[in-house]
């Protein structure tokens, strides 16, 4: 016996077009900053199926708790740690141009810290909470410029909120229907949002993502003073290391020709921008 299809007067059906034209509009884009050098594409206005402030709430929270584990363990950097001094001098000259990536930015409370550990790595989490580890700094030898291009590099994936947009689609699906009901205040992303455990430090972004966080990180580096150089130098100690065990940033970002390839295609585009620096 054949079964009918749902009138269009249904709300199953009307919360299911709801939903589908939800997710196309998530489809658009948004543009890029006026005056960027690299070209990235717009971003994906998937992310607002997740709400910003919720994510970001969730993430002060991961990282409060992760400054309490390290202190407990007495491995947290003091303020007058001279790494960490040299970390935050860096975020300073950086923190300005972030602005024209992200509006959201203008009211985030930036923090730096630095946490002693053998693992390499380090992040930015949504809100712009930024962490390293003394593994990355002592065993690969990093430069001040090579350290811009991390931190710029982590801080590109918080203003393309990356992290929004690979929850969005990651759950969008398996929500599914109970979506409709909730369009307006989409409080099933949003209650996803903010019960996310420690999955923002272990979030793994797709290859799109990250080749946008090497070129905006690139250009944000560059606009601050630091060598577009020094991008290139970076991932190569990053591939001479992939084979060493600790190597925690290696597993969310992996390294390779291709990489290297893109961000050499891009010095030119910036390497103007760091000359203008240097001048002031």
């Amino acid at each position: 016996m054949p079964t009918s299809s749902p009138c269009s007067c249904c709300p199953v059906w009307n919360a299911r077009r709801a939903l589908a034209a939800l997710v196309l509009a998530a489809a658009g884009a948004v543009a890029l900053p006026a005056a960027a050098q690299v070209d990235v594409g717009a971003a994906s206005h998937m992310r607002s199926l997740v709400p910003a402030q919720a994510l970001e709430n969730s993430a002060i929270q991961q990282y409060q708790q992760l400054l309490e584990q390290a202190r407990a363990k007495r491995a947290l950097a003091p303020d007058g740690h001279p790494q960490l001094q040299r970390l935050r001098a860096i975020a300073q000259r950086l923190v300005p141009f972030a602005l024209p990536w992200n509006p959201r930015a203008r009211d985030w409370r930036w923090e730096v810290h630095l946490i002693g550990s053998k693992q390499i790595n380090a992040f930015c989490m949504p809100g712009g909470k930024i962490a390293f580890y003394t593994g990355i700094l002592e065993q690969l030898q990093l430069t001040d410029d090579e350290v811009a291009m991390v931190m710029g590099h982590e801080m590109a994936h918080a203003l393309r909120e990356h992290a929004r947009e690979r929850i969005a689609k990651s759950k969008a699906t398996s929500v599914g229907l109970s979506l409709g009901a909730q369009l307006l205040g989409l409080g099933e992303l949003g209650h996803v949002a903010a019960n996310l455990g420690t999955q923002l430090l272990t979030l793994k972004f797709s290859r799109s993502d990250e080749s946008e966080a090497d070129l905006v990180g690139l250009e944000l580096a560059a606009r601050a003073g630091y060598d577009p150089q020094a991008s290139v130098s970076l991932w190569r100690k990053m591939s001479q290391a992939s084979g060493n065990d600790g190597i925690a940033f290696l597993s969310t970002h992996p390294s390779g020709p291709q990489r290297i390839r893109e961000l050499q295609d891009n010095l030119p585009r910036v390497q103007g921008l760091y000359q203008q620096a240097r001048q002031r």
